[in-house]
């Protein structure tokens, strides 16, 4: 609750940059729900194959949800 909803674009990148390479018992998830409430999505193009669990989950809710298009899709 220390972070006011929405946050703002600028935010929710830096927001995106916080994952580390677990769950940390559930505060990913609570971040990544935070970060989907910014005003676009974070992750325009697909995440590299090195990036990680988590902006690869939320690059693919946004293709999910048709905020973004993946190429790779044809």
């Amino acid at each position: 609750n220390a972070i006011a909803k929405p946050v703002s674009a600028e935010e929710a990148r830096a927001l995106a940059g916080c994952f580390g390479p677990d769950d940390c018992y559930g505060v990913a998830w609570t971040l990544l729900h935070l970060i989907e409430t910014g005003p676009n999505p974070v992750f325009t193009v697909r995440p590299g194959a090195d990036a990680g669990e988590w902006p690869h989950r939320l690059w693919q809710r946004a293709v999910n949800g048709g905020l973004v298009v993946d190429e790779a899709d044809g």
